[in-house]
């Protein structure tokens, strides 16, 4: 019986798969009772993920399963629909699943190693290594998300060993943090900003501009001011530290990297306007197709075959986490939204709406609440749009979209339970909660600029 839950276990990911791939049928040849079972499938997924999920998402997954199946109850719905109430978070997770295959075909490519090269030339002082090694986490972040930080904390490991420890990791935490959750407000790639795009109805190319303004006003900000604060502190480097960087090689792989990018929002933008589906379906769609085609063109097939299928293989079977996070909400938005309770949480946004600058704020609030007593933005987001809804007639969808990306991740820099602060304090052997205060007044500034361009748009 042991050995048979461990291959289950090492092989999740060929159920996972199996589902997703199921659940994309449906969308293009509808069927009432494969929609069915596909719900019963997940009911099936949480069980069996339940276990390998960590502490803080079995404690979600119970808070949002026993309040849904209560206001299921109370709203009357007969038991036997309940999985046709399961399966509406699918689209996400099988975004999630082909999401390794763009980050797969940059490795690939090598351009995560051409641009780490960045940080590994020799400058005087670490103000404007700051400048440097942001620059480098943001441009890596836009192709391979939470992977960019692994790799940037790595590399700034090795080069700043002659600077003294404290200093060391308050650097590492800030520059690698702060790029990262700056670049991911406008990335495609991104599942809140997939999720608020769904949302709020609004398109993505109606969002990108103000969050690429958002996302250089406050990385311009944050270089000046990092700049500022550690460019007292001279770097001494070993013997053989890179004098020069290859301006001219740089260059060229950041402009592939740009025009990759554009090519894909300009596919993903006309898949699903050909194909009239959802911005999370149109990702997911393009993502493998893209990274094939990419990978044939750099002609690295053979590499991208072999960590391609690696890199999937291993995320796909540790996605527990999600499973059982995702489709648990499920259950608690489609089950709310059939109650009178739903109303009675409306009524102090309603309350409100002619005062739309008090309700960006408590977006920002919210967030910065939940990241900091460790609720995951994905779970506030899904139950935050159910109940912000009814003021898109009141107040400028578009608003209240950005307001939540970038009140959303900038709990990236501040959320001691969150992956990005967790991964940061395991690197950096420090604190969580050192952390969090160390890039607090940043995550302020980023959700206040994030809210007055909100409120500029309204």
């Amino acid at each position: 019986m042991g050995t048979a839950i461990s291959w289950m276990n090492r092989h999740l990911y060929i159920l996972y798969s199996l589902t997703f791939t199921i659940y994309m049928f449906t969308i293009f040849v509808p069927n009432e009772n494969i929609q069915y079972w596909i719900g019963v499938m997940a009911i099936l997924l949480i069980l069996i993920s339940f276990k390998g999920a960590s502490k803080l998402f079995k404690i979600l997954c119970l808070i949002f399963s026993f309040t849904g199946i209560l206001f299921y109850i109370d709203a009357g719905l007969p038991f036997d629909h309940l999985p046709l109430y399961m399966s509406s978070n699918m689209s996400l997770l099988t975004l999630l699943t082909v999401l390794p295959l763009m980050t797969s075909v940059v490795h690939a490519g090598r351009f995560d190693r051409r641009l780490n090269e960045l940080m590994k030339g020799k400058v005087g002082d670490l103000g404007n290594l700051y400048v440097r090694s942001s620059m480098t986490t943001y441009l890596l972040t836009g192709f391979i998300n939470i992977s960019a930080l692994t790799l940037s904390q790595e590399v700034l490991q090795s080069t700043l060993q002659n600077i003294p420890q404290k200093i060391r990791k308050i650097f590492i935490s800030k520059t690698t943090l702060r790029a990262l959750a700056v670049a991911l407000i406008w990335s495609p790639t991104e599942i809140i900003v997939a999720i608020t795009v769904d949302s709020t109805g609004i398109s993505y190319l109606s969002l990108l501009p103000w969050l690429l303004l958002c996302s250089l006003i406050v990385i311009s900000l944050d270089w000046i001011i990092g700049k500022r604060s550690f460019r007292s502190i001279t770097i001494e480097h070993d013997e053989g530290v890179n004098q020069k960087i290859n301006a001219k090689k740089m260059i060229i792989q950041i402009i592939k990297l740009v025009m990759a990018l554009a090519i894909f929002l300009f596919v993903v933008v006309l898949a699903g306007s050909l194909l009239q589906l959802s911005f999370i379906l149109s990702v997911a769609i393009v993502i493998p197709v893209f990274s094939l085609c990419w990978a044939l063109l750099l002609k690295r097939w053979k590499s991208f075959k072999v960590i391609g299928w690696r890199n999937w293989r291993e995320r796909t079977n540790k996605m527990q986490n999600f499973i059982v996070l995702f489709l648990s909400l499920s259950l608690f938005s489609n089950s709310i939204s059939k109650t009178s309770f739903h109303d009675v949480i409306k009524e102090p946004f309603l309350a409100f709406s002619e005062y739309p600058i008090i309700i960006l704020i408590f977006i920002q609030v919210v967030f910065l609440l939940g990241g900091l007593i460790g609720i995951h933005a994905i779970a506030t987001i899904g139950v935050l749009f159910e109940v912000i809804q009814p003021l898109y007639g009141m107040i400028n969808p578009l608003s209240i979209g950005i307001v939540v990306i970038t009140s959303a991740l900038a709990t990236a820099t501040v959320g001691a339970y969150g992956v990005t602060v967790t991964m940061t304090s395991v690197a950096t052997q420090q604190n969580p909660y050192r952390i969090t205060l160390n890039n607090l007044p940043f995550s302020l500034l980023f959700g206040a600029i994030g809210i007055s361009i909100g409120y500029f748009l309204l």
